[in-house]
């Protein structure tokens, strides 16, 4: 019996990457008895007779999983985020950032298109960059979208890490992907004629290694899941909020309405951003309102 790392699933195959070897498994039926389905990123024990053969026999420990993109064990994820066409939206941004702190991913911010702003607009998405940057979160922002020290940037973040790309339709997954492997078709092409799969039209999962790490290939990619987390929870997945908490009078405080709140505090300061503060609120009611759901059998 072997260890190895899901690289890809494909009409019920998975892909197994091992000792610097791809095998070519599928899952024991007990799993589906289980209700337990192998996701891309996961790491497994199984048994091959060869590298087009073999069983998937056990999953270990997962540190996190995602439902869209069906991946397991993810890093981080770049935020692609275009400044112009389709309309910038903090509150896109903000919730998006929100969903990967909640699955305990740690977000990363690359801003595109910014060739169609004006050098007046590009100075606020400077100042805007700097702030998420005190926050704690990396940001890659260059005159030019695809400039090769925002790429640098990227390739630094992504080396030794499993990462998703996510962002909005049209915000320029694809071409991000394309501007770090221009060949990134012919890369994964070999790997489908190693494995003699052919064509499939069958949507598929991968992670594909670029600039040293693991990258999703995900490119549909583009939503996040509904927040089911108590309202009260909900400060602790902004990272400013968080280390300003333990400063409130009272423990607990959810920053609105309470005397000696120190986030109200930092905001009337100017130290967090009126922006990222009517964001909770926004999200804060609509957590608050929210019907709870219940647990369905999968």
């Amino acid at each position: 019996m072997a260890e190895g790392q899901i690289r890809q699933s494909l009409s019920g195959f998975y892909d197994v990457f091992s000792d610097g070897e791809l095998y070519r498994t599928r899952a024991r039926g007990n799993f589906r008895k289980k209700r337990i389905t192998p996701l891309v990123g996961d790491r497994v024990r199984f048994e091959s007779s060869s590298p087009k053969e073999g069983y998937i026999l056990e999953i270990l420990p997962r540190d996190n999983a995602l439902t869209r993109p069906p991946v397991a064990n993810i890093d981080q994820g770049v935020v692609v985020t275009a400044v112009a066409s389709p309309e910038f939206s903090t509150n896109l941004l903000d919730r998006q950032l929100i969903a990967l702190e909640v699955s305990h991913i740690k977000p990363v911010i690359y801003f595109t298109k910014t060739d169609l702003i004006t050098d007046d607009r590009y100075q606020q998405f400077v100042t805007l960059a700097a702030a998420y940057r005190q926050v704690g979160y990396p940001v890659c922002l260059s005159r030019e979208p695809f400039a090769q020290d925002g790429l640098d940037q990227l390739c630094t973040l992504l080396a030794d890490q499993e990462t998703v790309i996510m962002g909005q339709t049209g915000a320029g997954k694809s071409t991000l992907l394309n501007h770090l492997v221009p060949d990134l078709d012919l890369a994964t092409g070999e790997i489908s004629t190693a494995l003699n799969r052919g064509r499939h039209t069958t949507r598929k999962v991968s992670l594909m290694p670029i600039a040293g790490g693991l990258v999703a290939d995900t490119p549909g990619f583009s939503s996040y899941d509904t927040l089911t987390i108590d309202y009260r929870e909900l400060g602790q997945y902004f990272p400013e909020f968080r280390a300003l908490a333990s400063q409130c009078r009272f423990r607990g405080c959810v920053h609105v309405n309470e005397p000696g709140c120190a986030v109200k505090a930092a905001l009337a300061a100017g130290d967090v951003l009126q922006s990222r503060y009517d964001n909770y609120l926004q999200l804060l009611t609509l957590l608050q309102n929210q019907k709870p759901v219940y647990n369905k059998k999968k």
